[in-house]
């Protein structure tokens, strides 16, 4: 018998060969994953040292197959489940949602395994590999980190942000130019306003910061290049809806297009991320900042 971190240990019945019991490998004592096993058990969240007996089997959870690049082991539908589990979504999903949790709470995982009652080598899996947790690992991750279920799972990824509730006592405050200019950082996904003949619009870029000007690639007749020529807004934030906190800054300036051919290429060059709408993005457009300001929530203790 040999197992992996979050495989399933089933205990079956003798008689009928049904599951009667069933819980998460949270520990291993071998490296060739050889019993004994640390098992928490799905009916008791207890954590027990387990040596098999001959009733007892186990099932492989989506663990990668290097030389295959898939998954082995069992299906999760070839034996009896511990419990109702949510749709599984892509692998690595959960582990990096709960990763970014936990340093969104600056928690090393030693505490938040605590925090959560379980082995410190399960939670690294969970983190570094492709996996289906069951609903109840999910939960008490949740309730570690101070987070929503929904969060950990990404069923709220169609969702607009700041859904949550506000904080009990929250701190606006404004931020200086040097902060500003620190959190447009060199890249991202920013927005920027812009008159069609339409009607004014606010439009999502994907942006670079070069020699201080905000930088970003379109085509020579979509809705972005309106803004060439006329003074914009260009506009990011990060929204933390676990924290029900965030920043903006807001960027003001002339918008020109990059004629140069030399520039252009340096900019080609200097960019960091293609444009995620595809190819033929070709035309530079430089906004250079005549004014910068910049707000920020936070819990009124920090």
């Amino acid at each position: 018998m040999h197992a992996q971190l979050g495989d399933l240990l089933i205990v079956e019945s003798p008689a009928t060969g049904t599951a009667r019991r069933d819980g998460e490998i949270v520990g291993l004592h071998h490296d060739d994953g050889t019993p004994p096993y640390d098992v928490r058990w799905s009916d008791t969240g207890q954590v027990t040292l387990v040596f098999p007996g001959p009733d007892a089997r186990i099932q492989h959870l989506h663990h990668e197959d290097p030389a295959a690049g898939g998954t082995a082991g069992a299906s999760p539908a070839a034996a009896p489940e511990a419990g109702p589990r949510s749709a599984a979504p892509r692998p690595g999903d959960v582990g990096r949602r709960v990763a970014a949790a936990r340093r969104r709470q600056g928690l090393s995982r030693e505490e938040t395994a605590r925090r959560a009652h379980m082995a410190p080598e399960y939670l690294a899996y969970l983190e570094e590999h492709p996996s289906d947790p069951s609903m109840a690992t999910l939960l008490r991750l949740a309730d570690a980190l101070g987070t929503r279920l929904v969060d950990l799972q990404g069923g709220d990824q169609d969702l607009p942000p700041g859904q949550g509730h506000a904080l009990l006592h929250p701190r606006l405050r404004e931020l200086s130019e040097e902060e500003c200019r620190a959190l447009l950082s060199t890249h991202g996904v920013g927005r920027v306003s812009v008159t069609t003949p339409e009607g004014p619009a606010v439009l999502p870029v994907n942006y670079d910061v070069v020699d201080d000007t905000v930088v970003f690639r379109t085509s020579p007749g979509a809705a972005p290049a309106a803004a060439v020529g006329t003074e914009v807004a260009f506009e990011v934030d990060h929204i933390d809806d676990a924290m029900s906190q965030g920043w903006s800054v807001l960027v003001v300036g002339p918008a020109e297009a990059v004629e140069d051919p030399d520039e252009a290429r340096r900019l080609d060059q200097r960019a960091h991320t293609d444009p995620w709408p595809g190819e033929g993005r070709t035309l530079w457009v430089v906004i250079r900042p005549g004014r910068m300001t910049g707000r920020r929530i936070t819990p009124a203790d920090r």
